[in-house]
């Protein structure tokens, strides 16, 4: 009894740090939330040596303290830090602690069900981190009879509000995520059914329905928007194909076919007229996708994005092309004629790549990207 004693205000104290912490984890989330300045002292703070110290002291003072009540010290900070998306508060939690890797939620979800349904990928990728229980974690049935590749079926949480702009991005990961849920099950999850009766491939079709559609209309007016811009492109630039700057002398050759700058002229312009009739090809190919569901993953981003770059490329070349007759008619012995030609054919182009390149990359990295599935470390934790 005297020991028992002893143990409980240790026990206790374990139990307030852990609290606390368990409140630091939701104030750095809502810091997270408050803005681009803060995020980089977030990022700064969650990797800081100082505090994974302090959570290794922490973890080894609860185990220390009383073992047998080890479930109610690691529980509450075990969730949150999954909810939210802080995998070094998990990985140290179940590095020292491994029966955490059972914790269950009220609707019997274990810990890395529940990143697939908070879509935190960094926290999910622990599992490549686990050897021996993994396969019982993935086909474990929570109270609804979802394994794990049901829940990577479900949309994500209703609290994670995708704006109509980013339909077609959130579609993509989506995709991304499921494949890779199914990836890691056994096959006998694939063609489970839930207490609904249905397999996760009938769950990811019926949750995401409006997703598709969001995604189809916003694929389409994209294309559509770009595709009026590639036709006027073209026929600029065949019609400037046809009649060349300066004429031509009377065997039909163009009268400044010797100079530099009609040479410059015409490869310019025959680029352009390519790349935007290539761009055309592109977003008339989205205009006629069927838009299943697996087309979002890679087709249609694919096409997407060839058909911008390709797009970009006509600009630009038709600039260059511009510049090079500009200075044919009017550069005549004037040298100084090419400073303003060069001058304001950049700021289209600066205005090009400042205000359309963050989105082409944004989409080319999650197309083309590195995954966000990777394994954090070598550390087996159960």
């Amino acid at each position: 009894m005297r020991h028992a004693d002893n143990t409980r205000p240790k026990f206790k104290e374990s139990l307030i740090h852990f609290r606390s912490y368990a409140r630091l984890v939701c104030t750095v989330k809502d810091f997270n939330d408050a803005g681009p300045l803060v995020k980089p002292i977030r990022e700064k703070k969650a990797l800081h040596d100082q505090a994974l110290e302090l959570l290794r002291d922490l973890c080894n003072k609860a185990i220390e303290s009383d073992f047998a009540n080890a479930d109610r010290i690691f529980r509450v900070p075990l969730e949150q830090a999954t909810s939210v998306g802080i995998p070094e508060i998990v990985e140290e939690i179940l590095g020292q602690y491994p029966c955490g890797v059972s914790f269950e939620n009220q609707k019997k979800q274990s810990i890395f069900q529940q990143a697939i349904v908070f879509r935190q990928e960094k926290v999910f990728n622990l599992i490549q981190q686990l050897e021996e229980s993994r396969e019982m974690v993935l086909s474990k049935w929570d109270s609804s009879g979802n394994n794990a590749l049901h829940l990577a079926g479900y949309v994500a949480d209703p609290q994670l509000v995708y704006l109509k702009a980013d339909a077609a991005f959130q579609m993509q990961r989506e995709m991304q995520w499921f494949k890779e849920v199914e990836r890691l099950v056994v096959s006998k999850n694939k063609d489970q059914r839930n207490k609904q009766g249905k397999t996760p491939a009938q769950v990811f079709s019926d949750t995401h329905k409006e997703l598709v559609k969001e995604g189809e209309q916003w694929m389409k007016a994209t294309a559509e928007s770009c595709t009026i811009i590639a036709s006027l492109i073209a026929t600029v630039v065949f019609a400037a194909a046809i009649q060349v700057p300066g004429g031509s002398d009377d065997n039909g050759r163009p009268i400044f076919n010797q100079q530099t700058a009609f040479k410059i002229f015409s490869i310019s312009n025959m680029l352009a007229l390519f790349s935007s009739i290539a761009s055309l090809l592109m977003f008339l190919s989205i205009f006629t996708s069927s838009y299943a569901e697996e087309e979002f993953l890679f087709a249609l981003p694919n096409r997407l994005i060839t058909g911008l770059i390709s797009l970009f490329a006509s600009i630009l070349f038709t600039i260059a092309a511009f510049g090079a007759t500009f200075y044919l008619m009017f550069g005549e012995n004037k040298g100084w004629i090419i400073i303003p030609v060069v001058v304001l054919g950049c700021l289209p182009v600066i205005m090009l790549v400042v205000w359309q390149s963050p989105f082409l990359v944004k989409l080319i990295k999650s197309t083309y990207g590195r995954s966000i599935f990777v394994k954090r470390s070598d550390r087996m934790l159960l």
